[in-house]
């Protein structure tokens, strides 16, 4: 039997967007052997102007709009990017240890008035106290790679696949992506009545998954979909939960820069609330995460990783690891005060096991826990599982009862701000990509029906006689309403 028998019944995984552990969590704790957080003295080189000069890694004690959104501009999160970035200017990736040199240089490069000293920053913290709170009222890990030195789309298939299918970046896009997940074993697994769900704000970044299509049913919508489902004992196996990468009526709470981390804090607080005044709630494992770094400063180098498998569809292998991010494990079987390791020392080894965590892990997880069976990829096959935080014999921990929600809403100006930008981001483009690739179906569809049209689109896809067109919006807020179109057609929403 699964170490997590008669314990969890639930998992339940919110990832963000774009932080890294140094960012957010770098100091919650002093760093020391037990704690690889910041110790205030890390730097990185710049060349702004010809001229060398020495940025130190810094954070100011306040909590206002042009705090909370730094880095502001975008920091650059491609391929190319994040190996500057780790292995610093003008080196060449290799199997060598990262130097963590290049976040500086490569941030004044973005252009846009990008200044070396932003990218540096941390939060202290009372700056982002649900994370905080909750990292030390269960478990924080501070060695949680993200699975790839790649952008979002990535790293979120690893999570559900175990792979990227060898692509490295979000963009250009290769529709149909045909990869088996998690959630398809969890669909396949007798017994299991209530499998998994996605809970989304605006719009899913896993409907990038054809093999996910014919589970339209299993989507829903967050803020009335999880809160219903949990208050009524309807918590599926597996969740997971998207952010609102769009500003609609709120502002986007992925915390993906320069978005303010205030309201992903709401998020945050608003699951974890959710969750503990539910029936299920010692029967859960929620972990909250981080897609990828996005070009925030970490000081810990990435060590080499096992590849998932044999398939490069450009210069990268996949054989090392992402920058670390932030990630907290919250079940009432885990002690206050944990600091997870997968090592116990503390020192990752460059090569070789113990391999730290990563988003395979994820899969992992909800593989041993509900007994699916052997791996996705050799990645997760490798990969250490949560089980060993669940340290307690019985649900003593029950943290605590409620989480105090920052009270920060934004300004009319700064949602007219976000509606109407002009230039959307490599995650918003690409998600309008995957909205006007979807197959147009009809709420008067049968199953039968519904299946069958999703199996004549796909095979379009796949030979390449049709090409979704997709539009050109000129603001953020005409790309959300194309989405939301399209999205309603593919769930059986009626106009």
């Amino acid at each position: 039997m699964s170490g997590f028998s008669g314990k969890i019944e639930h998992i339940v995984v919110l990832m963000l967007e774009n932080r890294s552990f140094d960012n957010m969590l770098g100091q919650l704790y002093p760093k020391s052997r037990e704690y690889d957080g910041l110790a205030g003295d890390e730097t990185n080189p710049v060349q702004p102007n010809g001229s060398d000069q020495i940025v130190t890694v810094w954070s100011r004690n306040l909590v206002d709009p042009a705090n909370m959104t730094i880095p502001t501009p975008d920091p650059g999160e491609l391929w190319t990017d994040m190996n500057e970035q780790i292995f610093g200017p003008g080196a060449t990736p290799g199997d060598q240890i990262p130097s963590m040199t290049g976040f500086a240089q490569n941030y004044v490069e973005q252009g846009d008035g990008a200044q070396a000293r932003d990218i540096m920053h941390f939060f202290l913290p009372d700056q982002v106290p649900v994370l905080s709170h909750l990292a030390k009222a269960f478990a924080v890990c501070d060695q949680w790679y993200a699975s790839a030195p790649c952008q979002t789309w990535p790293n979120r298939f690893f999570a559900h696949c175990g792979t990227a299918h060898g692509y490295v970046n979000d963009l250009p896009t290769h529709f149909p992506y045909e990869m088996r997940t998690i959630f398809n074993m969890l669909s396949e697994k007798e017994g299991l009545e209530n499998p998994w769900k996605v809970y989304f704000h605006d719009f899913p970044q896993a409907l990038a998954l054809s093999r996910l299509w014919p589970y339209a049913e299993r989507f829903a919508f967050y803020e009335t979909s999880f809160h219903e489902d949990v208050a009524n004992g309807r918590l599926p196996a597996y969740s997971f939960i998207e952010p609102r990468y769009f500003p609609d009526t709120e502002l986007p709470n992925d915390m993906h820069p320069p978005h303010d981390v205030r309201v992903g804090e709401q998020l945050v607080a608003d699951v974890y609330n959710t969750l503990r005044s539910a029936p299920t709630w010692n029967k859960t494992l929620l972990v909250i995460t981080f897609d990828e770094h996005g070009g925030c400063y970490d000081h810990a180098p990435p060590p080499l990783a096992v590849r998932p498998d044999d398939v490069q569809n450009g210069p990268f292998p996949f054989d090392r690891y992402g920058v670390r991010v932030p990630t907290v494990v919250v079940s009432p079987y885990i002690p206050a005060g944990t600091i997870l390791h997968a090592v116990p020392n503390g020192t990752v080894p460059h090569k070789g096991p113990p391999y730290p965590f990563d988003h395979t892990s994820l899969i992992a997880t909800v593989r041993k826990c509900f007994e699916l069976g052997g791996p996705l990829t050799q990645r997760d096959a490798m990969a250490p599982d949560l089980g060993p935080v669940l340290q307690l014999d019985r649900p003593a921990n029950s943290g605590p009862v409620h989480i105090p929600v920052p009270p920060y809403e934004g300004t009319p100006e700064d949602m007219r701000q976000a509606q109407g930008a002009e230039r959307l981001s490599d995650l918003q483009n690409t998600l309008l990509e995957v909205a006007a690739t979807l197959p147009g179906l009809s709420v008067v569809m049968t199953d039968a029906q519904r299946l069958e049209s999703i199996q004549k689109h796909l095979d379009a896809l796949v030979r390449g006689v049709f090409q979704p067109p997709v539009p050109s919006p000129a603001t953020a807020a005409e790309a959300l309403l194309f989405i939301k179109r399209k999205l309603g057609s593919f769930l059986g929403i009626p106009p």
